[in-house]
């Protein structure tokens, strides 16, 4: 049975394009299905959730595309400066970073800010939220990994890492975390909180996506995509993918087998099929398109692989040991519906209701 798919990408044109593709023949085909033109200036980020895609512009703006609907649902104005990460927690929520600093957490009912968390001293560069939904990881230019508590938008761990790292992203069983820095990929370890091994690219990373919980897709300024087995420490196999550097990288998995998405600077976007068995080999076109635009960002919008994540109160850990315990229960965590400005860690706390700032403005 055909999948319902479709291919979403973002550009230095400021153009997002989106591509239906159909699975159910041996070459599949991507047909162009929209293009919007709702930003100011080059697309830096995208992500979808079940029904929505999100894409963040240089021009400091979310805009907020219903997928079903098929409309331009508005823009999310609260950040100032770039958008520089966007994530979806299952359905209900969306995390989003810039270069101010911030951390806000979007509800996606009424498009309201529920938090705006003051992250960083610099930019944020890249932030992951735990599968549990517990906790959202964050890097940034003050070269500092921070551990989100997002049951009260705290910081529950400060790590000093010494250069200043672009990609952080937890594995999909949520027991180990890569930080990039540069060409470098770091592997830590939850219970300890620190690095167990370290892989280096030849050049400089632009892109990570778990394909499983342990092999690990890399793509860089140049045309080859490796696999990293993060157990073993070790590249596992590697594959010419494009003409000119790979910006980004996605996967999903089909019934049998494993889908990877790679977008380019020569516009091309390719979907790759592989098996995720002991002895990867390299992957096989599946098909391509070329947007004739120099791509940015990349998502996949597969609504029938995305589970509702129901949502339950949950209690606030206060130490490090309480927040491993918390995340060893299967409970998601519920936002309180306030928003919580966090201050130099030496100064005291300040909270304060959500004024109605941070909505979703309608076109």
């Amino acid at each position: 049975m055909a999948a319902v798919l479709e291919l979403v990408a973002g550009s230095y044109e400021q153009i997002v394009f989106g591509y239906r593709v159909k699975t159910d023949e041996k070459e599949w085909t991507a047909k162009a299905d929209f293009t919007c033109h709702a930003h100011t200036a080059s697309i830096s980020s995208v992500a979808a959730s079940e029904r929505f895609v999100v894409t963040g512009s240089k021009d400091e703006t979310i805009q907020v595309y219903d997928m079903k609907k098929k409309i331009e649902h508005g823009a999310l104005l609260h950040h100032d400066g770039t958008i520089t990460c966007l994530e979806f927690y299952g359905t209900s929520h969306l995390l989003s970073g810039g270069e101010d600093g911030l951390i806000c957490v979007w509800s996606t009912k009424k498009w309201e800010c529920l938090k705006s968390i003051k992250a960083h001293k610099g930019h944020i560069t890249s932030l992951s939220v735990h599968p549990s939904g517990k906790l959202a990881l964050s890097v940034g230019t003050d070269k500092t990994l921070r551990t989100w508590n997002l049951t009260n938008g705290r910081s529950a761990f400060i790590k000093n890492i010494k250069q200043n790292s672009h990609i952080v992203k937890w594995s999909p069983d949520g027991d180990k975390y890569v930080v990039v820095v540069n060409n470098k990929v770091n592997i830590y370890d939850l219970e300890t909180a620190s690095v167990t091994g370290a892989v280096t690219n030849p050049k400089r990373i632009s892109s990570v996506k778990f394909l499983n919980n342990s092999i690990l897709a890399v793509a860089g300024d140049d045309e080859t995509v490796r696999f990293c087995d993060t157990g073993k420490e070790k590249w596992v196999c590697e594959f010419k993918a494009h003409e000119t550097r790979v910006k980004a990288v996605d996967s999903f998995n089909m019934e049998d087998y494993c889908v990877m998405v790679t977008a380019s600077n020569d516009g091309f976007i390719k979907m790759w099929k592989f098996q995720l068995k002991e002895e990867l080999e390299s992957p096989t076109l599946l098909g391509e398109v070329n947007t004739t635009a120099r791509l940015t960002c990349l998502a996949v919008w597969k609504p029938s692989s995305v589970q509702q994540i129901p949502e339950e109160p949950a209690t606030v850990a206060t130490t490090s040991n309480e927040l491993a315990q918390e995340l060893s229960q299967t409970k998601r965590v519920r936002i309180a519906r306030e928003e919580i400005v966090l201050e130099d860690e030496s100064k005291p706390k300040k909270k304060k209701k959500d004024g109605g700032q941070g909505k979703a403005s309608k076109k």
